[in-house]
């Protein structure tokens, strides 16, 4: 990794300067894949959809990885193409006609396990948007400044999309009411 640093910054060049910027896309494919892989599964509820957002993500992020690298943050340039390219399928998938139920596959026994189907039911019972937000902000970490910034609305309106889903997610039946 390598760090942004000249004589004579500004403060804002300074702190950018102080985060790792990744050398290689290889080395920002390593760090970011894993994360950027569970967010979408919790985003979207399916491991194989899941996958593909993101290798498509990070094929995005490559064909651009001259741009991307010099960003100042190309973790978020990437989830942003993420929840992009996730928001396209669900527009998609609104305007197809509804035809007979396919039949699905079982899920893995490993993803049986109850903390993880309620989790997976909670977060599937709140709109896209509100998933989004929620993923972004309480299971990645971000701000809502920062996820305000990948999703390309307002912090504010983060908030919003947040309080919505938490209120919502306390307003289920059998949750915890603290």
């Amino acid at each position: 990794m390598s760090h942004r640093a000249s004589p004579g910054e500004s403060p804002a060049e300074e702190r950018r300067s102080l985060r790792a910027v990744p050398d290689t896309f290889d080395e920002f494919f390593r760090t970011e894949y894993p994360r950027l892989a569970k967010a979408l599964l919790l985003v979207s509820g399916d491991a194989r959809e899941a996958e593909d957002l993101v290798q498509e993500a990070m094929v995005r992020t490559l064909e651009r990885w001259d741009r991307v690298r010099a960003m100042d943050s190309p973790a978020g340039y990437v989830y942003r193409v993420a929840v992009n390219l996730y928001r396209r399928r669900l527009r998609r998938r609104a305007r197809e006609p509804v035809g007979p139920i396919e039949e699905r596959t079982l899920p893995d026994p490993g993803e049986l396990a109850g903390s993880r189907d309620a989790v997976r039911r909670a977060l599937r019972s709140l709109s896209p948007d509100q998933r989004v937000a929620l993923v972004l902000v309480e299971w990645l970490g971000l701000s809502p400044e920062q996820a305000g910034t990948v999703l390309g609305i307002k912090p504010a309106s983060v908030r919003g999309r947040l309080h919505r889903a938490r209120r919502a997610l306390q307003q289920r039946p059998g949750a915890d009411r603290d």
